[in-house]
């Protein structure tokens, strides 16, 4: 195997599940998204840990994703997330994913496919409360959900909406943030109250669930946080969040390599392409085989600082596709190395911190280390 690895510490997933469990309160559901491979940690086996922990169904973006986990033999409920291309809709229906819906086209198709399986097709009607991406208005909603309860082959499941901004401190998006929140919860009631049955309602994913308790309702979809991250503005510390909440998480992922060569360098020479470190001394440099060809991003040099042996050090000169150069001191070939993971387990930095250096957020982080570095569960 690899020098380089992605550690995936299975327990810290459970005690995060746990956590958020904890936090929806008793009686609501918990649906774990495991699309993106997991966030990039493995959709199969953090699905089967998530599932051992208390998660009562799981989140996919793709019908393919959803695919690879009945192929694992996991028969809990699947929601998929993100609408599919027309001729994946038999697949999706073979499959037992429930999508979301929120068009009379869409509801048209799954009832025909699904007669012609002889099944039925359980959906949840997405409604858009403000995100502007996909769902039927609110006023919409109401026609929309008797068309599902006219099909002989589909079922409503439930109703759900997303919320834009309920991880920022701003006076104005907590407002608006409430808003969505009010349109959803009458949409709800009005579908209700003509006779339909909405089923689960949902709409918190991790900054509803942590910042939101009102938004909980019947089941909630947390994300970044079940694998050990604080959404938004709560990542950097806004004080006006961490006052709303005492939940602890803790990163999943460790991204560990090794030392593959240490070689001394003189006053005045360069380091990688480009030339744009020089060094102001003699000094040692390690070189450690991991690049952007595995995830980590030439934007974070300068400004990855990496634990080598234990001992922090920063990165120096341009990531390469496949090494990056650390300035050490006492390193020798194969000493370990952390490029993230835990900082109360020693890690000099986590992907929040990585997040901070690329201006983007850890979520990109996680999702973006490649196939080529191996998972390793723990």
């Amino acid at each position: 195997m690899r020098a380089t690895r992605a550690l995936i510490h299975l327990d810290n997933l459970a005690g995060n599940i746990r956590e958020a469990k904890r936090l929806a309160g008793e009686g609501v559901k918990l649906c774990i998204p495991v699309k993106a491979d997991a966030y990039g940690h493995g959709a199969v086996q953090c699905a089967m840990r998530a599932l051992q922990s208390g998660a009562d169904c799981l989140g996919v973006a793709a019908v393919d994703e959803g695919a690879e986990l009945r192929a694992a033999g996991i028969r809990a409920p699947i929601l998929l997330f993100s609408p599919p291309a027309v001729d994946e809709i038999p697949h999706l229906i073979h499959e037992d994913l429930q999508p979301f819906v929120f068009d009379s086209e869409m509801v048209a198709l799954l009832n025909d496919q699904a007669l012609k399986q002889g099944k039925t097709v359980r959906v949840h009607l997405k409604v858009d409360t403000g995100m502007g991406r996909v769902g039927c208005r609110p006023e919409e909603a109401l026609g929309t959900a008797q068309e599902i309860a006219l099909a002989k082959a589909v079922l409503m499941e439930g109703i759900c909406t997303h919320f834009a901004v309920s991880d920022s401190p701003e006076d104005g998006d907590a407002a608006f943030t409430r808003k969505q929140l009010k349109v959803f919860l009458e949409t709800a009631a009005g579908i209700e109250k003509a006779g339909v049955n909405p089923g689960i309602r949902h709409c918190a994913a991790s900054g509803g669930l942590l910042f939101y308790p009102e938004s909980r309702l019947d089941m909630v979809r947390p994300g970044i946080i079940t694998y050990g991250y604080y959404p938004g503005a709560y990542l950097r510390g806004a004080p006006e969040m961490a006052a709303k909440t005492t939940a602890v998480f803790t990163p999943v992922m460790e991204l560990v390599s090794q030392v593959s060569a240490v070689r001394t360098i003189r006053a005045g020479e360069t380091v990688s392409y480009g030339r744009t470190w020089r060094a102001e001394e003699d000094g040692r440099i390690g070189v450690i085989p991991l690049g952007y060809g595995d995830g980590l991003r030439r934007s974070l040099s300068p400004g990855l600082t990496v634990g080598v042996n234990g001992a922090p050090c920063p990165i120096v000169g341009r990531i390469c596709m496949d090494q990056c150069m650390a300035l050490v001191k006492d390193a020798k070939r194969g000493d370990p190395v952390t490029l993230f993971g835990d900082k109360k387990k020693g890690a000099p930095m986590d992907a929040g911190d990585l997040a901070e250096i690329a201006r983007t957020i850890p979520y990109e982080i996680l999702c973006g280390i490649l196939k080529r570095t191996p998972r390793v569960y723990l």
